[in-house]
């Protein structure tokens, strides 16, 4: 495989540092430029994050000097320094939805962690193992927006990850109803305790917009392409409540759901197709893949957190606790690590599979 020049725009918030450091002895891909907001450009990317640091490993030396470009005046000059970008900027959505357009025209295949271009018809929502088949609708985008390489590509939600895969498989069963709640780490807030004392000893039961995408989001992922765009589709459906719980990073969801009648799996053939179950990423041997997407543990106690959530660097989907249950057919917990793959990670996933299949 080629090397790739790649770009981190948003490079300084916590997703931004999180896709640094995945780029650190990575096989395909190299850390060329960055860029952040006009108050960062010029800076180092040392001067510039350092004291703002939230990952446990060591900023990377090959980013340390790297200056940072500004995301929005030097767009043109960023575009021609790399073969495609990761994008995780702080901005409002249409003003993100603008500049992510404006790289893509400027001929900069762009891989979102925003949910600003999450519901464009025609970008596609790619969970690699899931529906890598949605790739296919960059055509109709690019003749949309008249370019030839560039084009936007984003990762579902982070809070999905956390049971969306494991419900995957099982789908072929007639899966109708599903009732989730998700208690989500404070880093899927930007945030670490140090800078959010308030979330110790606390549990808050809000997340803005967290509901909605967590209800709507797997319907675009289990959507098909249609006439160059995504139709999403229209069951299970889906009611959800998401709680910011204080943990730094996992999140973990309590998940129910209905089959049709009479199409129940049993729980032994739910566990066999947990274990069974590969994707496009596992076929393809993408390095940033887990060797098995969804592990289930026996004990009654697990998956926890602290244990389970760095599983195959982050990578693998976490389930415990499959068992009956008096309202719906069956319940189980899932846990993901949400900065590894349900931003960051999840990214360069998709990365490499836009690579791999020669779109990039």
């Amino acid at each position: 495989m080629k090397q790739y020049k790649v770009g981190v725009i948003g490079c300084t918030g916590m997703v931004g540092q999180r896709f640094v450091t995945l780029m650190e002895n990575h096989p395909w891909f190299r850390l060329t430029a960055i860029a952040a907001s006009a108050r960062s450009a010029g800076k180092t990317y040392e001067e510039a994050a350092a004291p703002r640091w939230a990952m446990a490993t060591p900023m990377p030396e090959e980013a340390k000097k790297l200056v940072i470009l500004d995301a929005v005046a030097d767009a043109e000059k960023l575009a021609g320094m790399v073969d495609f970008c990761f994008c995780a900027v702080d901005m409002k959505k249409e003003e993100i939805r603008a500049l992510e357009e404006r790289y893509a025209k400027l001929e900069c295949p762009i891989i979102s962690n925003n949910s600003a271009h999450r519901w464009t018809p025609d970008v596609p929502m790619v969970v690699p193992e899931i529906n890598a088949d949605h790739l296919a609708v960059i055509e109709a985008q690019r003749k949309r927006l008249g370019t030839r390489r560039g084009f936007i590509a984003v990762k579902s939600n982070c809070s999905i990850q956390s049971y969306v895969p494991a419900l995957h498989p099982l789908m072929k069963y007639g899966l109708e109803k599903v009732a989730v709640c998700t208690y989500q780490a404070i880093s899927g807030a930007g945030k670490t305790f140090e800078r959010w004392p308030e979330m110790v000893d606390n549990c808050i039961p809000y997340i803005g917009g967290e509901e909605e995408k967590s209800e709507q989001e797997p319907l675009k992922v289990w959507g098909h392409v249609e006439d160059g765009q995504i139709v999403t589709a229209t069951v299970p459906a889906i009611t959800a409540q998401c709680l910011r719980v204080p943990v730094s990073d996992g999140h973990m969801a309590a998940c129910f759901m209905k089959f049709a009648d009479g199409k129940a799996p049993t729980m032994d053939q739910i566990k066999a197709d947990w274990a069974a179950f590969r994707g496009p990423a596992q076929d393809l041997d993408l390095p940033s893949a887990p060797k098995q997407f969804l592990h289930y543990f026996e004990e009654p106690d697990r998956p926890q957190t602290r244990l389970d959530r760095t599983l195959e660097n982050g990578m693998a989907i976490s389930i415990g606790r499959l068992r009956p249950d008096t309202q719906y057919d069956y319940k189980f917990v899932g846990l993901s690590h949400n900065t590894l793959r349900g931003a960051a990670g999840g990214g360069v996933l998709l990365a490499e599979l836009l690579c791999a299949k020669g779109y990039i």
